[in-house]
């Protein structure tokens, strides 16, 4: 793909018309035309602000109410578990870091990450793994609220015929997609008013939880390696959370590339830190009352019957929340693959296969149910790293990257670097990943380095660490990186930069003549 390809498509200021198609390019209420291509500035717009409904509609999530439990039923104490909430969803400052590179580069995580992987590495580690990661998300989110929605049915007194409970998944599945479909700016519209109503439901639950809870709650006392163990464990647990969100450029990419850094930072945090902290401590509060090995039904114990199906309501809007945006970056990545496609059609291939998926295991495997849920944990060796090597790119490059040549598939691209690899990020990630695996301690499977520290997980820590540091020194002594003046995408964006004011000359010399020929057919037809 040239340059001059990459500028084809609706232009933001030329006559009336393509103004309003540009306008109409990211509008509440109609279908998204950008997807993985590049936003040109003239079809930029919003406040980071909006970002905070975004991320707190995504995590006013039942899901962190159970991270909660998990933790009581680990065997950790009440205000060990509480901090354990806290510096888990630390990871959310992290992922609010990831979201300036979306105005930066105008584009969304999964070409972002080409300037990390290559053009052709990041077909397996940027948008295979975030196939798999986002269909492993989904298809939790749409088997969690299917059996939310028929306990909801039987709380009310409707009990579906076998068989025809199926109709539920289908219609959890057509309602996040629908969303997911119409794309940035309807989730945007949305996001605020769902974050509200699901978080004032939660906070009346809390009402009745706290009132119920033990605060005089101890665990058995364990050795203090165990507890250690455990309280590693559990961090893990509770960081799979924000871990699972290196998508947050996807949210951010629309604003103007001028817009402050700390503002994106702070309101991308902020949305999926305080919920998530909230909800988790409230679900550890909650396990010191109930059983939280099936906290949907419980939970009944100590709510007035009045409010138990309104909960209910409220996991299913909350997961069909997150499930939405799962879907969009989902989608996002799904193009990447294959770029002709619209991005509405292949988010409707997403939701598709995971619906597909999540029938399969709900009425087809209900015994592997069990085995997912675990999996999180094993995840989070993949997730944490890769998050971990896009953080650590974006302050390596100080945050500047070019949006149109990441979306150069050529071999003239500056990322196509080795063959349309760069061994930086496949080797980091690639050793990060297999010592993290080595380190997880799960109940299903437990690695060599966890046995020998006597059940440590510390996945979460050292597998993040590993691929920042690996991918920092390789950074530095791999080609184009040797040469600073060869580096791409780190001095063409400085304003005061002579290289850079030539290079985008030079650029917009070409996007001039390309824009000049597609109307010379116009100018010789009149």
């Amino acid at each position: 793909m040239s340059i001059t390809a990459r500028h084809a498509g609706p232009p933001a200021t030329r006559g009336e018309g393509a103004t309003q198609t540009a306008d109409l390019s990211d509008a509440a209420g109609h279908i998204e035309t950008r997807g993985i291509d590049y936003i040109p500035p003239g079809e930029r717009h919003g406040s980071p602000r909006a970002l905070f409904g975004i991320w707190a509609a995504a995590n006013v999530l039942y899901l962190n109410f159970v991270f909660g439990g998990i933790l009581i039923l680990l065997g950790l104490g009440l205000w060990e578990s509480l901090l354990i909430c806290v510096l888990g969803n630390l990871w959310w400052f992290v992922i609010g870091w990831i979201a300036i590179s979306g105005p930066a580069a105008g584009t969304p995580s999964v070409m972002i990450m080409r300037a990390m992987f290559g053009v052709r590495g990041n077909a397996l580690f940027g948008a295979g793994l975030g196939v798999l990661i986002g269909l492993f998300y989904i298809v939790l989110n749409v088997a969690f609220t299917t059996l939310a929605s028929e306990a909801l049915l039987a709380s009310v007194g409707i009990t579906l015929p076998d068989g025809l409970s199926i109709l539920l998944l289908v219609a959890v599945s057509v309602l996040s997609l629908v969303v997911s479909v119409f794309g940035h700016a309807t989730i945007e519209k949305l996001s605020g008013y769902l974050s509200i109503a699901v978080g004032a439901c939660f906070a009346a639950v809390a009402v009745f939880v706290i009132a119920a809870a033990d605060w005089s709650y101890a665990p058995a006392a364990l050795p203090a390696g165990d507890q250690i163990a455990l309280m590693l464990l559990g961090l893990t647990v509770v960081a799979s959370g924000p871990l699972s969100w290196g998508t947050s450029a996807d949210y951010s990419r629309y604003l103007p590339a001028r817009t402050p850094r700390r503002r994106i930072i702070l309101f991308t945090a902020l949305g999926g830190f305080v919920p998530s902290v909230l909800i988790a401590g409230l679900g550890v509060v909650a396990g010191t009352s109930i059983d939280m090995a099936d906290p949907q039904t419980a939970i009944a114990e100590i709510l007035p019957s009045w409010l138990y199906p309104i909960f209910l309501l409220a996991v299913i809007v909350g997961t069909l929340a997150n499930n939405v945006l799962c879907s969009y970056s989902t989608g996002l990545y799904a193009q990447a693959f294959v770029p002709r496609i619209r991005r509405s059609v292949s988010v409707l291939i997403v939701g598709v296969v995971a619906a597909v998926l999540a029938a399969y295991l709900l009425y087809g495997a209900p015994t592997f149910l069990d085995t997912l849920s675990y999996a999180i944990e094993i995840a989070v060796a993949v997730m944490g790293p890769l998050v971990a090597i896009y953080a650590i790119d974006i302050v390596l490059r100080r945050g500047r990257y070019d949006g149109l040549a990441l979306n150069d598939t050529s071999r003239n691209s500056p990322f196509w670097y080795a063959r349309g690899w760069f061994l930086p990020g496949a080797v980091a990630m690639l050793v990060a990943s297999t010592v993290a695996v080595l380190m997880v301690n799960t109940t299903l499977y437990t690695g060599p380095i966890s046995t020998a520290l006597g059940g440590a997980d510390l996945s979460s820590l050292v597998g993040p660490a590993l691929a920042a540091g690996l991918y920092a020194l390789l950074w530095y002594t791999t080609s184009p990186y040797r040469d600073p003046a060869a580096r791409p995408a780190l001095a063409w964006a400085a304003a005061d930069d002579p290289d850079a004011r030539a290079h985008r000359s030079a650029q917009d010399g070409i996007t001039a003549a390309s824009d000049a020929a597609a109307d010379e057919p116009v100018r010789s037809a009149r």
